[in-house]
């Protein structure tokens, strides 16, 4: 039998801070049993993935060995950074190229990268 993938878990020094920006990000909602202040905070994705925020003492030192990759469904990719960037997102670096492909590398409120792909309509051109 198989393995299946339960929550993507994500350090952090403010669980449901960042959790609150994640859900934000993914159109969902922190956990009701997750209030501020408690040391983990769960959001849910429409895919049925969980992502987990789990408060831990030490910073972030070093790039991400593993990220998400964010893939807007009713806007484009540009439209998507662009309100990504307001919600508080920074940019890192901007992979996009004239003819349309390429991402978008982000950094989340406490600096964990994650990129904004095209859209399934923008791959469909």
């Amino acid at each position: 039998m198989s393995s299946l993938v339960r929550h993507v878990t994500i350090d952090c020094a403010d669980a449901h801070k960042l959790a609150s920006f994640w859900a934000e990000v993914l159109g969902s909602a922190v956990s009701d049993d997750d209030v501020p202040g408690d040391p983990e905070a769960l959001v849910s994705t429409a895919g049925g993935l969980g992502v987990l925020f789990v408060q831990v003492p030490e910073g972030k030192a070093a790039k991400n060995r593993v990220h998400l990759d964010i893939q807007p469904q009713d806007r484009t990719r540009d439209e998507e950074t662009e309100r990504l960037l307001a919600l508080g997102a920074t940019l890192v670096e901007d992979h996009r190229k004239p003819d349309g492909l390429g991402w978008v590398t982000l950094a989340d409120p406490e600096g964990n990268e994650f990129c904004v792909e095209r859209s399934a309509a923008e791959r469909s051109v």
